[in-house]
């Protein structure tokens, strides 16, 4: 089974290809002949099986406006689990700015701009450009280094590979829950998944620096103070007390056992929160 080191790796490159191809399609559509076979060269210099003749490579290369969106939600998502310092740099880059802009300008044009074909213009003894989506190729660049700079850390002895080996400890514990649960082991499936709940929500804990008081502390502990530090909505907070509930009818001996559907549910539910709280 492919760890989730090898598959962020993999995930990795695959999102480098294409934000490659994404930055030369645009700088193409902006600028139709100026630089590109330097851009070209530069990208695959050294590979040479990998440059094609620039009439075919252009006839391959993706629709700008149509793969972005797709191309950063798969971004954001690896920034946010492997580089969390990152994220808010990588979003702005695309966003539009909360606060109202007073008047469109180059250093504040962003991405999301550029899809809609946003044009600023100055109009004082004619007409001038002062941003467009030429304006954009910038922040998409800075968008693809900040992605290219998860690369560093794969290569680096300072990557802390802590969270991804645990992944993969609680990927594979949910697959024993899931088997107990199949047959009729109800109460030990669920316990199984409780303790991976536990883990996971210390772990959180840990990533955003928040004091543990208490020596052996509780799933609904744990939300609570996640939810106290900002970390998590109540809506969120809710869904894991409900976890909580469902795994301690597992713990505590009542005149009937858990159903296997609440165990199923406690599972998904478990398996929900190791893949979206971080």
């Amino acid at each position: 089974m492919i760890s989730n080191l090898e598959k962020y790796k993999k995930d990795l490159d695959t999102l480098i290809e294409r934000g490659d191809n994404l930055y030369l399609a645009l700088r193409l559509e902006c600028f139709p002949i100026e630089n590109f076979e330097d851009e070209l060269n530069r990208l695959y210099k050294g590979k040479e099986k990998e440059k094609l003749r620039l009439s075919a490579y252009k006839k391959s290369l993706p629709n700008f406006d149509s793969e972005y969106q797709k191309w950063y939600s798969e971004s954001l998502a690896l920034i946010t689990q492997l580089l969390p310092e990152r994220t808010e740099d990588f979003s702005g880059f695309y966003k539009k700015p909360k606060t109202t802009r007073k008047d469109i300008t180059y250093e504040n044009y962003v991405i999301e701009d550029a899809l809609v074909n946003l044009v600023a213009i100055r109009r004082a003894g004619g007409e001038e450009i002062i941003a467009d989506k030429k304006s954009a190729i910038c922040k998409f660049k800075q968008q693809l280094s900040i992605l290219k700079s998860v690369e560093k850390r794969f290569e680096s002895s300072l990557f802390d590979i802590k969270q991804l080996t645990q992944a993969d400890l609680f990927d594979s514990e949910l697959e024993t829950a899931e088997e107990l649960n199949k047959k009729g082991y109800t109460r030990a499936a669920g316990a199984v998944a409780g303790v991976v709940l536990e883990s996971h929500l210390l772990q959180v804990c840990e990533n955003h620096k928040i004091t543990i008081r208490k020596k052996n502390p509780t799933i609904n502990d744990l939300a609570q103070l996640l939810k106290e530090n900002g970390v998590i909505e109540t809506p969120n907070w809710r869904k894991i007390q409900h976890l909580a509930d469902l795994r301690n009818l597992c713990d505590h001996k009542k005149e009937t056992d858990p159903t296997s559907e609440q165990i199923d549910e406690l599972i998904e539910g478990v398996s929900r929160v190791i893949k979206n709280l971080f």
